[in-house]
């Protein structure tokens, strides 16, 4: 029996070594953890229960026989962060770069299934080269296998991917498919095709970093939801994300202990919209003075930087906030912003988390490079996010909402439960000079008679009285009561039942 236990304790401690202490070095080197290092930090101290630890391949071409390390160059498991259940894969670039093999595969789908089957987030640690090119059609096939779990799961548990190193080829599509990625400075890259093919089919000279480094896709390609500046942040950071999440769509987001009165007055909110109508001011203030202590975690900041996506507490439980930026194009919609907001708001619906919608937008970006690149179809992904979204929605126009951006901001006309406005808002179809050339053409040759139809129709319209008469405005409120009005239209619609009619799924522009 002491044979037994020993082998047994033997081939655990030759498992944990990956490819070994060469090759650990090696990765320390990049200033990158390992595979299990990042498990360990990741997950609760002592909480990881690991599957297939002596998994071997089964390949016997070129020479692999000879080398069959146990575990296969994947970490699989389970855990729990902050008391509540994950499952996590992470690849180990220490054996055979981390590429995925047949069992490599199998081992992830294991616990895709299993996350799926138990109602659990998965978190993938992406670290490797790629197909295991040795393996032929059997690794791409390990490839379709995970897709096609990514694609079942998508809706039913959150999918986390974080890329730690090199992640290539058809690779890519997996966190592609899932509802976050976190990348690493400097140390991770993600590309269809690396930057020798591209040299050589387009003759474009780029370097990894430049092609599908953490700053490419998070500030311009929109691929990863945040970069961060080593391992250990990035891993705390989904921990912390973790938290606002629920562990699948049959569960409420968690509600954790606050110390932030509900009813709490910020009179700094009354002079936060300066008197200039075409003066910026910082949205994110609003955001962080509503949310329970201050706190925010936002997603995909570097990028469209004129929507901010997140998510914040009040009275302890998760709302998905998206708002106007006018710091930046004048808070104006775009393609990208149109594009990053309906992510993120249909996000939120499949995992019923309530969204808090701030809005000071004074129109949808003009010019030919946005009606080239298609600003009508993807405008029309935030206005069909927003439709079909069933969870409770609370809306607050701060200041400017003009035109179809005001229908599309989660209108009152889009199944919005509480519409508020602050005094200072301007509900209209356009700004009130504009209007007033169109409307008053005839009088453009005298710019007395221009000013004064100007203010007449922004006494008339340039205030949210006209559309609170309609009843599109549920209430005008004052600013410094906000977080309270807001507190009270979630606490209200905590028991909500929508049900969009029955069909397959829908059509969404894409």
């Amino acid at each position: 029996m002491k044979d037994i236990l020993n082998e047994l304790e033997a081939r655990r401690r030759a498992a944990r070594l990956g490819g070994g202490h060469r090759r650990v070095l090696a990765q320390h080197s990049k200033g990158k953890l390992t595979a299990r290092e990042r498990i360990e930090l990741l997950l609760d101290e002592g909480s990881f229960e690991e599957f297939d630890m002596f998994v071997r391949h089964r390949c016997a071409d070129f020479g692999m026989e000879k080398e069959r390390p146990a575990g296969d160059g994947v970490v699989t498991g389970w855990g729990t962060v902050n008391g509540r259940q994950v499952y996590v894969f992470s690849q180990d670039f220490t054996v055979f770069g981390g590429s995925l093999s047949e069992t490599h595969a199998e081992k992830i789908c294991k616990i895709m299934d299993m996350a799926m089957l138990n109602g659990a987030p998965v978190i993938g640690i992406n670290d490797s080269g790629g197909a295991r090119i040795q393996e032929g059609v059997a690794s791409l096939a390990g490839y379709a296998e995970v897709f096609q779990r990514n694609v079942l799961a998508s809706g039913v548990v959150p999918q986390i991917s974080l890329i730690m190193g090199p992640c290539a080829g058809g690779a890519v599509y997996s966190p592609a498919m899932t509802d976050f990625i976190f990348m690493v400075r400097d140390t991770s890259y993600m590309f269809v095709t690396g930057p020798d093919v591209v040299k050589t089919v387009t003759n474009e000279v780029v370097t990894a970093e430049q092609l599908g480094g953490a700053r490419t896709h998070s500030a311009k390609s929109s691929v990863a939801d945040g970069a961060f500046e080593d391992d250990l942040e990035a891993l705390m950071e989904v921990r912390r994300l973790i938290d606002f999440l629920p562990l699948s769509n049959r569960e409420k987001p968690p509600v954790r202990p606050f110390h932030d009165d509900p009813a709490r007055v910020e009179p700094s909110l009354d002079t936060l919209v300066p008197d200039n109508p075409n003066q910026p001011y910082d949205m994110k203030e609003l955001i962080l003075k509503v949310a329970d202590e201050g706190d925010f975690y936002e997603i995909q900041e570097d990028f469209a930087r004129n929507i901010v996506t997140g998510f914040i507490r009040l009275e302890g439980s998760t709302v998905g906030v998206v708002a106007n930026q006018p710091m930046v194009l004048a808070g104006c919609l775009d393609i990208d912003s149109a594009r990053k907001g309906a992510r993120f708001v249909r996000f939120c619906d499949a995992f019923e988390i309530p969204i808090l919608t701030l809005v000071d937008v004074p129109g949808f970006l003009p010019g030919t490079a946005q009606e080239y690149g298609g600003i009508i179809k993807h405008g029309a992904k935030l206005l069909f996010a927003y439709g079909e979204a069933t969870v409770p929605k609370v809306t607050l126009i701060t200041r400017k909402a003009y035109g179809g951006a005001y229908v599309v901001m989660a209108s009152k006309h889009l199944r919005g439960d509480f519409n508020y406005a602050w005094p200072t808002s301007e509900i209209a179809v356009m700004g009130s000079r504009g209007a007033v050339e169109i409307l008053h053409r005839t009088e453009l040759g005298d710019p007395d008679r221009i000013a004064q139809r100007t203010r007449d129709y922004e006494d008339r319209f340039a205030n949210p009285f006209v559309a609170a008469e309609r009843g599109f405005i549920d209430e005008v409120i004052m600013p410094h009561s906000t977080r309270r009005r807001v507190c009270r239209a979630f606490a209200s619609l905590r028991n909500k039942r929508l049900a969009n009619p029955w069909k397959k799924h829908d059509n969404i522009p894409l």
